[in-house]
Protein backbone atom coordinates (compact mmCIF):
# COMPACT_ATOMS: atom_id res chain seq x y z
CA UNK A 1 0.00 0.00 0.00
CA UNK A 2 1.42 3.52 -1.25
CA UNK A 3 1.45 5.58 2.05
CA UNK A 4 -1.22 8.49 2.73
CA UNK A 5 -2.78 10.08 5.39
CA UNK A 6 -5.83 8.68 4.26
CA UNK A 7 -7.25 5.25 6.54
CA UNK A 8 -7.92 2.60 4.48
CA UNK A 9 -9.65 -0.94 5.33
CA UNK A 10 -6.58 -3.73 5.16
CA UNK A 11 -7.05 -5.35 2.18
CA UNK A 12 -7.57 -8.40 4.11
CA UNK A 13 -10.45 -7.23 5.85
CA UNK A 14 -11.89 -5.30 2.62
CA UNK A 15 -14.98 -6.56 1.54
CA UNK A 16 -16.02 -6.48 -2.45
CA UNK A 17 -18.63 -6.84 -4.81
CA UNK A 18 -18.38 -7.53 -8.28
CA UNK A 19 -21.28 -7.51 -10.87
CA UNK A 20 -20.99 -8.99 -14.51
CA UNK A 21 -23.84 -6.83 -15.88
CA UNK A 22 -24.90 -8.07 -19.63
CA UNK A 23 -25.68 -5.58 -22.38
CA UNK A 24 -29.23 -4.29 -22.49
CA UNK A 25 -30.32 -2.33 -24.92
CA UNK A 26 -27.87 0.36 -26.59
CA UNK A 27 -25.82 0.14 -23.28
CA UNK A 28 -22.84 -2.48 -23.70
CA UNK A 29 -22.25 -2.70 -19.57
CA UNK A 30 -19.44 -4.96 -18.93
CA UNK A 31 -20.48 -7.13 -22.17
CA UNK A 32 -17.28 -5.69 -24.25
CA UNK A 33 -14.01 -5.98 -21.78
CA UNK A 34 -15.32 -8.20 -19.30
CA UNK A 35 -14.58 -6.27 -16.67
CA UNK A 36 -16.87 -5.87 -14.02
CA UNK A 37 -18.63 -3.34 -11.42
CA UNK A 38 -16.34 -3.64 -8.44
CA UNK A 39 -17.83 -2.14 -5.40
CA UNK A 40 -15.20 -1.52 -2.49
CA UNK A 41 -17.24 -1.26 0.74
CA UNK A 42 -16.08 0.38 3.75
CA UNK A 43 -12.23 1.01 1.48
CA UNK A 44 -11.64 4.75 3.36
CA UNK A 45 -12.52 4.96 7.07
CA UNK A 46 -15.58 7.23 8.39
CA UNK A 47 -14.86 10.35 8.47
CA UNK A 48 -12.55 10.86 5.35
CA UNK A 49 -12.76 14.28 3.76
CA UNK A 50 -13.30 14.56 -0.27
CA UNK A 51 -9.64 16.46 0.22
CA UNK A 52 -8.19 13.86 2.34
CA UNK A 53 -9.56 11.10 -0.37
CA UNK A 54 -8.40 13.39 -3.46
CA UNK A 55 -4.73 13.58 -1.92
CA UNK A 56 -4.59 9.64 -1.20
CA UNK A 57 -5.89 8.97 -5.28
CA UNK A 58 -2.87 11.62 -5.76
CA UNK A 59 -0.76 9.93 -4.06
CA UNK A 60 -0.93 6.45 -5.35
CA UNK A 61 -1.18 8.07 -8.84
CA UNK A 62 -3.15 6.14 -10.70
CA UNK A 63 -6.19 8.27 -11.10
CA UNK A 64 -6.85 12.07 -11.09
CA UNK A 65 -9.62 13.79 -9.00
CA UNK A 66 -11.96 15.61 -11.33
CA UNK A 67 -14.86 16.85 -9.51
CA UNK A 68 -16.98 16.21 -6.54
CA UNK A 69 -20.45 16.13 -6.69
CA UNK A 70 -23.52 13.67 -6.87
CA UNK A 71 -24.46 11.05 -9.35
CA UNK A 72 -26.19 11.96 -12.79
CA UNK A 73 -30.25 11.09 -12.42
CA UNK A 74 -30.15 9.59 -15.65
CA UNK A 75 -28.82 6.62 -16.96
CA UNK A 76 -25.25 7.63 -18.85
CA UNK A 77 -21.97 6.00 -19.34
CA UNK A 78 -18.76 6.65 -20.24
CA UNK A 79 -17.05 4.92 -23.92
CA UNK A 80 -13.55 7.02 -23.48
CA UNK A 81 -12.43 5.79 -19.95
CA UNK A 82 -12.77 3.56 -16.84
CA UNK A 83 -14.06 5.62 -13.60
CA UNK A 84 -13.28 5.76 -9.89
CA UNK A 85 -16.29 6.78 -7.40
CA UNK A 86 -15.52 7.13 -3.82
CA UNK A 87 -18.37 8.39 -1.55
CA UNK A 88 -17.14 11.36 0.12
CA UNK A 89 -20.72 11.72 2.01
CA UNK A 90 -24.08 10.51 2.58
CA UNK A 91 -25.54 7.78 1.55
CA UNK A 92 -27.86 6.79 -1.74
CA UNK A 93 -29.51 4.06 -3.75
CA UNK A 94 -27.78 3.66 -7.20
CA UNK A 95 -28.47 1.83 -10.42
CA UNK A 96 -26.05 -0.02 -13.16
CA UNK A 97 -26.86 -1.31 -15.80
CA UNK A 98 -30.08 0.56 -16.94
CA UNK A 99 -33.16 1.16 -15.02
CA UNK A 100 -35.24 -0.91 -17.21
CA UNK A 101 -32.51 -3.87 -17.19
CA UNK A 102 -33.53 -7.04 -15.45
CA UNK A 103 -30.18 -8.13 -14.95
CA UNK A 104 -29.23 -4.24 -13.57
CA UNK A 105 -27.14 -3.45 -10.05
CA UNK A 106 -29.03 -1.23 -7.17
CA UNK A 107 -26.50 -1.18 -4.49
CA UNK A 108 -26.99 0.64 -1.29
CA UNK A 109 -23.88 2.77 -1.28
CA UNK A 110 -22.32 5.28 1.50
CA UNK A 111 -19.25 7.07 2.55
CA UNK A 112 -15.94 5.40 2.59
CA UNK A 113 -17.64 3.58 -0.26
CA UNK A 114 -15.49 2.92 -3.33
CA UNK A 115 -16.95 2.05 -7.07
CA UNK A 116 -14.69 1.36 -9.91
CA UNK A 117 -17.35 1.27 -13.03
CA UNK A 118 -16.06 -0.09 -16.70
CA UNK A 119 -16.62 2.12 -19.64
CA UNK A 120 -19.59 0.91 -20.86
CA UNK A 121 -21.49 0.37 -17.57
CA UNK A 122 -24.66 2.54 -17.36
CA UNK A 123 -25.27 4.24 -13.87
CA UNK A 124 -27.39 6.88 -12.49
CA UNK A 125 -28.55 7.91 -9.31
CA UNK A 126 -32.03 6.24 -8.30
CA UNK A 127 -32.32 8.11 -4.30
CA UNK A 128 -30.20 10.51 -2.12
CA UNK A 129 -31.04 8.64 1.13
CA UNK A 130 -30.07 11.80 3.19
CA UNK A 131 -29.65 14.99 1.23
CA UNK A 132 -25.70 14.86 0.91
CA UNK A 133 -24.60 12.25 -1.01
CA UNK A 134 -21.52 13.31 -2.93
CA UNK A 135 -18.45 11.90 -4.44
CA UNK A 136 -15.16 12.16 -5.64
CA UNK A 137 -14.89 11.26 -9.12
CA UNK A 138 -11.37 10.33 -10.78
CA UNK A 139 -10.22 8.88 -14.04
CA UNK A 140 -7.16 7.24 -14.91
CA UNK A 141 -4.70 9.17 -15.60
CA UNK A 142 -4.64 11.06 -19.23
CA UNK A 143 -8.25 10.14 -19.83
CA UNK A 144 -10.47 12.49 -20.88
CA UNK A 145 -14.47 11.14 -20.13
CA UNK A 146 -17.55 11.56 -22.05
CA UNK A 147 -20.80 11.19 -21.33
CA UNK A 148 -23.26 8.33 -23.93
CA UNK A 149 -26.61 7.80 -23.20
CA UNK A 150 -27.38 4.51 -24.90
CA UNK A 151 -29.20 6.37 -28.06
CA UNK A 152 -28.69 5.94 -31.73
CA UNK A 153 -25.48 7.20 -33.21
CA UNK A 154 -23.25 6.34 -30.78
CA UNK A 155 -22.12 3.05 -31.92
CA UNK A 156 -18.79 4.07 -33.04
CA UNK A 157 -18.32 5.57 -29.84
CA UNK A 158 -19.01 2.24 -28.30
CA UNK A 159 -16.47 0.29 -30.50
CA UNK A 160 -13.59 2.19 -29.08
CA UNK A 161 -14.70 0.65 -25.52
CA UNK A 162 -12.49 -2.53 -26.29
CA UNK A 163 -9.53 -1.18 -27.26
CA UNK A 164 -9.16 0.99 -23.67
CA UNK A 165 -6.59 -0.90 -21.47
CA UNK A 166 -7.54 -1.65 -17.81
CA UNK A 167 -5.72 -0.89 -14.64
CA UNK A 168 -1.70 -1.63 -13.86
CA UNK A 169 -2.43 -0.79 -10.66
CA UNK A 170 -5.04 -0.29 -8.00
CA UNK A 171 -6.37 2.96 -7.63
CA UNK A 172 -6.71 2.57 -4.11
CA UNK A 173 -4.43 0.67 -2.78
CA UNK A 174 -1.29 0.51 -5.51
CA UNK A 175 0.08 -2.29 -6.15
CA UNK A 176 -2.38 -5.03 -4.80
CA UNK A 177 -5.98 -4.38 -4.66
CA UNK A 178 -9.28 -5.70 -6.29
CA UNK A 179 -9.00 -3.74 -9.50
CA UNK A 180 -5.80 -5.84 -10.50
CA UNK A 181 -8.12 -9.38 -10.14
CA UNK A 182 -10.73 -8.19 -12.06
Amino acid sequence: MTASTAALTPLKDLRISTHQIPAFDRMPNSSIQRKPLLIYHSAFSPGTSASTIESHLTTVGVVDPQWRYTMYPTSHFHSTTHEVLIIASGKAKLCFGGEENPKRVEPLVEQGDVIVVPAGVAHRLLDDLDGGFTMVGSYPKGKNWDMCYGKEGEEEKVKGIEHLGWFERDPIYGNEGPALNA
